[in-house]
């Protein structure tokens, strides 16, 4: 019912910077938090940085200040602008939205994105 689909991902030089998207389509009602997570190798997925529909944002202490998070709520679409990427930053970036489906339901169930791989990596 709920597809994400991620952009942007590739191999980048230390100190470089990258743009993920991600756009959700299907049949649904709204969206309320999008955001990002990340799966570095050998470790546990984690936050990245996520934002509500009414702007507030959150970020992970590792990305604070050098990642921003965007959103444009007609488009149905989230953004991570990552600058000053390091080595640690290499994982696959998994896309996120708390969706409700239903105008009528108060169901509202996360969905993930099928992930875009960034790599830093000189």
């Amino acid at each position: 019912q709920v597809q994400l689909v991620e952009s942007g991902g590739g191999l980048v030089q230390p100190g470089g910077s990258l743009r993920l998207s991600c756009a959700a389509s299907g049949s649904f009602f709204s969206i309320y938090t999008m955001g990002w997570y990340r799966h570095p190798p050998g470790k546990e997925r984690e936050l990245v940085a996520l934002t509500t529909n009414g702007g507030e944002t959150n970020y992970a202490a590792s990305v604070k200040g050098r990642f921003t998070i965007s959103r444009d709520n007609a488009k149905n679409s989230v953004y991570l602008q990552m600058n000053r990427l390091g080595p640690e930053d290499t994982a696959a970036y998994f896309c996120y939205a708390n969706v409700k489906l239903d105008r009528d339901s108060p169901t509202i169930k996360g969905h993930w994105g099928q992930g875009t791989q960034v790599t830093v990596s000189s």
